[in-house]
């Protein structure tokens, strides 16, 4: 542990500190506006997620028992090709402008070094970041770091309500809820899906069971849709809602965290179907709007399809990368 000028320690995150670091997020989501709200209990679902090594991999820079900034890095454990480490962090807007946030990010990119050197050593790195597109502040700091911008996401909303249109769907296709049955459809739908998506790599299963034991999972609104013929699970859709959120913006809003269909069978209406059911569905259980995010790149032509659905761009983000 070491101590600056200005007193401030700095350690690995470690369990305990859950709810100083919501409170820590929720102070740069004012400033920052990423759209993203925390309670304790989601602060300790991203701190004990399987992906992070919170000795190597993390930095929490505390003003005697509050947190004031943090960085992290994500390791693959899983990769092809290209062994690509996300770094995430942030500072307190009242303690910006003093140095932290580069410190902060160097920090992260040489626990990036760290845990490639440990889990993918033969393979290239590629240090990920990404932000607002609007944070002016933070996209001078990747560059100051050598980050160049690499991709872009849209922040897509949908108001539901009148804007929701039905959907039949596509023939030879059966819809079915989430349950356990049909767990293990989901994630291979999902790993087929992303094998031609940039930077994808396949989820691994304990990644898949720590995501979806999320208090934010909603089963409810969650669809596979099989080919009656041969029984294949040929696409699926997964929704996530946040209660902190709604309790910040008297928005309830259900985020469609994955939307993936084999690549056997693109172009069948297979997304539409599992887009527009969603929709109905979160109108039905009273939610406010729905939103996804989506690669401007995508392969799937994702942002047609969303437009015909009737969302709307919200924001836009942008990742950079040091490395490959």
């Amino acid at each position: 542990m070491t101590v600056d000028l200005a007193h401030l320690t700095r350690r690995p995150i470690a369990p305990a500190d859950a709810a100083t670091l919501a409170e820590l997020l929720n102070a740069i989501e004012a400033v920052d506006t990423f759209g993203e709200y925390y309670s304790e209990e989601d602060a300790a679902d991203q701190i004990n997620a399987p992906l992070l090594d919170l000795d190597r991999g993390t930095v929490g820079v505390f003003d005697g028992d509050t947190m004031v900034g943090y960085s992290s890095a994500a390791h693959r454990p899983l990769a092809e090709g290209i062994h690509r480490v996300t770094v995430s962090g942030g500072v307190h807007p009242d303690h910006r402008r003093r140095g932290l946030g580069a410190e902060l990010l160097s920090a992260g990119i040489a626990s990036a070094k760290a845990l490639h050197a440990i889990h993918h050593p033969v393979l290239p790195l590629a240090v990920d970041v990404q932000n607002n597109a609007r944070n002016a502040g933070a996209l001078a700091c990747y560059q100051a770091a050598g980050m160049t911008p690499v991709r872009w996401y849209s922040h897509l909303r949908h108001p539901l309500g009148a804007a929701v249109a039905d959907v039949p769907t596509p023939d030879g296709l059966v819809l079915e809820g989430y349950c356990a049955d049909n767990d293990a459809d989901f994630l291979a739908v999902r790993n087929d899906a992303y094998l031609d998506r940039w930077a994808a790599i396949p989820t691994s299963e304990d990644q898949w069971r720590a995501s979806l034991g999320w208090r934010a999972f909603r089963p409810g609104i969650s669809f596979l849709l099989r080919d009656a013929d041969n029984g294949t699970a040929v696409g699926m859709l997964l929704t996530f809602s946040w209660d902190a959120d709604t309790e910040a913006t008297g928005v309830r809003d259900a985020h469609i965290m994955t939307l993936a269909t084999r690549r056997a069978y693109r172009k069948r209406g297979v997304a539409g179907a599992l887009v527009r059911h969603a929709l109905r569905s979160a109108q039905d259980e009273g939610f406010d709007r729905a939103s996804i995010e989506v690669d401007a790149d995508s392969p799937a032509g994702g942002h047609r399809l969303y437009e015909r659905a009737g969302f709307t761009v919200a924001r836009t983000e942008v990742r950079y990368t040091l490395g490959t």
